[in-house]
């Protein structure tokens, strides 16, 4: 019997370097590993002995994509140990940022990354030569989230605004108002996107996993509440942070992460899985239209299900500001008094729950830090996810087989610049 060896060097088109290695005998696939080929960053360390007001600053330096939601589970987790509520327009306008963040990052993965795959288009200029019409359409839905995260947080990366308790500064009403003065126009350029999304025929895959996402009865939660999974369990966030294993394999950087001893799924699918009866009333639509049997296991879907987040994020931003009126200049932050203690933080990013532990000494230093990454905890099911899908691709020629392999990998979005920091 002879041992055949699938070996990818290099993943393109994701955020950081990572290669795949499989092992296949007489059809029965014994290993596929992602090989994560980025060095260790060290950034919990870094973070030791630090001020509390450091710490979002350093962590949202972990992701260039997604600095945002790094900076926001920080702040969370630091208000949590010193026992801080901060306001309700600070929490409006903090989800706003987090939805901006989806957005943003959707757009850029969905369209320009992972759609190509099922096309058959390796050059991304070639696809976008071929649907202009689609790519202006996500560029102009981008391009408004990333102005209107430079008009709230100060600039497009690593936002300077945002900080314990509140804002150093916000924006006008009328500011907001003019950047939302397209939102109708907006909103049909999300659609549209989210229309050519669904008409594309994807890998007919299903393996049953478990889907994690934070909760909220009254609303599609990105921003607070407890944890769920797709098996009926509840956690509050730090029961949840204490109920997962972290481990290392060995000669890698990148940390996994296990749920009672089994992988898990958590992004924009899981959220969708277990939430989609909450999606505003145009994403509704659009998810429902895909006649997709839930739970949807098939996880090449969970490229469809970036698209219809993006219109769910613009429908919400839209009725976050009707519902929030003028903005409140002086409502600017409460007041923060440092204290010996830990907290716990928790926001949906982009491409699942991100996770933030601090321990902190009476003058706010920092004691103990862990960050746990959406890649980090949904690694092991991608690669259970792998292993299922090879006996249905491993006989195609080279060529094709790599695309359908990368196509699954890439539909995941992972960030090993993430995992590895």
């Amino acid at each position: 019997m002879a041992l055949k060896t699938i070996k990818i060097n290099h993943i393109a088109k994701m955020e950081g370097h990572t290669g795949f290695v499989a092992s296949i005998l007489e059809g029965d696939v014994k290993k596929a590993k992602l090989e994560t080929l980025e060095g260790a960053r060290l950034i919990e360390g870094i973070l030791l002995g630090r001020d509390y007001f450091e710490v979002p600053m350093i962590t949202a330096r972990i992701c260039g994509i997604c600095p945002i939601v790094h900076f926001l589970s920080a702040t969370h987790a630091i208000e949590d140990a010193f026992g801080i509520k901060v306001s309700s327009q600070t929490i409006a306008l903090r989800k706003v940022m987090e939805l901006l963040q989806i957005i943003h990052s959707h757009s850029l993965h969905m369209f320009f990354l992972s759609l190509p795959d099922f096309f058959g288009i390796a050059n991304d200029l070639n696809f976008i030569k071929k649907y202009p019409k689609e790519t202006q359409a996500t560029l102009r839905v981008r391009q408004f989230a990333i102005d209107m995260v430079e008009l709230i947080g100060g600039r497009i990366v690593h936002p300077l605004t945002i900080e314990v308790g509140g804002f150093k500064k916000l924006p006008s009403s009328q500011e907001v108002n003019k950047l939302l003065k397209n939102y109708n126009s907006l909103l049909g350029d999300a659609i549209f996107m989210a229309e050519f999304a669904r008409k594309i025929k994807y890998p007919k895959f299903s393996r049953e996993t478990e889907f994690v996402a934070l909760d909220n009865k009254k609303e599609y939660e990105i921003l607070w509440g407890d944890i769920i999974t797709s098996k009926g369990k509840k956690y509050s966030v730090k029961e949840f942070q204490h109920k997962i294993k972290e481990f290392h394999q060995p000669f890698e950087n990148v940390k996994r992460v296990s749920l009672d001893k089994q992988p898990y799924f958590t992004g924009a699918l899981a959220r969708i899985n277990l939430h989609y009866e909450k999606l505003n009333p145009q994403a509704k639509k659009l998810w429902l239209e895909a006649k997709q049997k839930m739970p949807c296991y098939n996880t090449f879907y969970n490229v469809y299900s970036q698209a219809v987040e993006i219109v769910h994020c613009l429908e919400e931003i839209n009725k976050i500001f009707k519902q929030l009126g003028k903005i409140d200049q002086k409502n600017i932050k409460v007041k923060v008094k440092p204290k010996a203690g830990e907290g716990y933080g928790a926001v949906e990013a982009p491409r699942g729950i991100l996770l933030d532990y601090y321990k902190f000494d009476k003058n706010g230093k920092v004691l103990e830090a862990n960050v746990i990454t959406p890649t980090a905890q949904f690694l092991a099911n991608l690669e259970a996810d792998l292993k299922a899908y090879l006996p249905n691709v491993y006989k195609l020629p080279v060529h094709e087989r790599r695309i359908k392999i990368r196509a699954l990998i890439r539909a995941y979005d992972p960030c090993i610049s993430c995992a590895t920091h």
